[in-house]
């Protein structure tokens, strides 16, 4: 109750958190929306079948507007992955990474690229959608076919990503957490109690017992406590600053640490992961041939091939992924630029080969638990039958994403001195 009044009794934390619940209501709203010319019922139905293929995964990450046909069908997948593109070019590309360097102004500049990139891919991606509704004359799925049809739509999806990103902007910049993340959050938080519903619908049909209900209830409680255990966990690598006399003063001397987390990747892997499994089979389900139907059934979900590569490609990324984001070069030579070092270790190289190596060893523990996070719904679905994915990708979001989101309002009571509100609630978030 502390927490609440707290929150409640700061006039700005008050709006800013009005504000993220009214754009998250645009965004929810926009997502009933349909785009002109499209069945929206026969759509649906073509969606029911399609939870273990990209479009399931797409839809889900969407909030169901894709399922729906919405102005929102794209969600904000084309803005993250243009992030993503651009994080990785920032490192292989020597102007991108010399214009990261530039501070402030740069990063403004390779936003900009950001968001010109994202409603390019907008386009790309609504093109394929529509013209892959339109090809689908049998399955009626458009109203009205021809041109007009096709650009009307293709213009309406890329704008309602444009919509969307700038949605997750004005949150980050007025609002209370990451507006991108709260998106997808939302989303994905929509479907629980869709899911909830059909769980309780199969206790009272007899499928599903009471017992078990409470066993899986039990089970996911403490699934949630590893998550939030090993996302705040860290490796802190002692740091000590040599003195230094600068004007006839002494400066430095302090103890402090590097930070090293268990998770460095965050859910990237997974959705790579998921990503490159999923999209071929997707194109390869449109084909019926004994090739493309022993591809599939040797890659089924579920199946011994299938968790073999989804945990291969799981921690290559995470491997992958910690090595673009954390440079142990970089990080060596700032230490040894101001004057720190880790006890024991001679600065420069071999600090840089014993972070690396520290990095390396936590990073395996890293995808060690991903993976096992990311089997988990197939194992809940092929042995209790749950009709819903408890686990993978959708449970590290939101359990990573509220965790932010407490750590950046525990970070704006501490910046307006509420010791009222910080002596009665203990707020934890993820550990930088």
């Amino acid at each position: 109750m502390a927490a609440v009044e707290g929150l409640t009794k700061i006039p700005e934390l008050r709006r800013r958190i009005l504000f993220t619940i009214g754009m998250l209501a645009i965004y929810r709203v926009g997502c009933h929306i349909p785009v002109p010319g499209i069945n929206t019922d026969t759509l649906a139905k073509f969606f029911a079948g399609k939870q273990d293929t990209l479009f399931g995964m797409l839809n889900m990450f969407s909030g169901r507007a894709l399922e729906n046909a919405s102005i929102f069908a794209l969600g904000i997948m084309p803005y993250i992955s243009s992030s993503i593109i651009f994080q990785l070019l920032t490192v292989v590309v020597p102007t991108l990474h010399s214009l990261s360097k530039e501070g402030e102004l740069g990063r403004k500049k390779i936003n900009q690229y950001t968001r010109y990139a994202t409603v390019l891919i907008a386009l790309f991606q609504g093109f394929g959608i529509t013209k892959a509704l339109m090809s689908a004359e049998s399955a009626n799925y458009v109203l009205f076919s021809g041109f007009k049809f096709q650009m009307l739509s293709v213009i309406t999806l890329a704008a309602g990503t444009s919509f969307i990103m700038w949605l997750g902007e004005q949150i980050t910049e007025r609002g209370v957490g990451n507006g991108t993340s709260l998106i997808i959050f939302s989303g994905i938080a929509s479907g629980i109690p869709v899911a909830a519903h059909q769980t309780l619908q199969k206790v009272k049909d007899g499928e599903f017992s009471a017992l078990m209900l409470v066993i899986l209830a039990l089970f996911m409680v403490v699934v949630v406590g590893v998550i939030i255990f090993l996302e705040q966990g860290q490796r802190r690598i002692p740091i000590q600053y040599a003195k230094r006399n600068i004007g006839g003063r002494l400066y430095g001397g302090q103890a402090a640490h590097l930070p090293l987390k268990i998770n460095t990747s965050g859910v990237i892997p997974p959705i790579f992961a998921s990503s490159l499994i999923m999209a071929p089979l997707t194109v390869l389900s449109f084909w019926q041939n004994p090739v493309t139907n022993y591809i599939r059934d040797t890659l089924h979900r579920g199946g011994l091939v299938y968790f073999s590569l989804y945990v291969g490609l799981i921690v290559f990324f995470c491997f992958f992924y910690t090595a673009v984001v954390f440079n142990p070069d970089d990080v060596a030579e700032n230490l040894k630029k101001y004057g720190g070092y880790v006890p024991g270790i001679r600065p420069g190289k071999n600090t840089s080969e014993y972070i690396d190596k520290v990095l390396s060893r936590i990073t395996c523990g890293g995808a060690l638990y991903l993976s096992v996070i990311c089997i988990l719904p197939d194992f809940l679905i092929s042995r209790f039958k749950v009709s819903f994915f408890f686990g993978g990708t959708t449970l590290l979001i939101l359990v990573g994403v509220a965790l932010d989101t407490v750590a950046q309002i525990q970070t704006f009571l501490l910046t307006r001195d509420y010791d009222g509100f910080m002596k009665n609630a203990k707020l934890r978030g993820r550990r930088g």
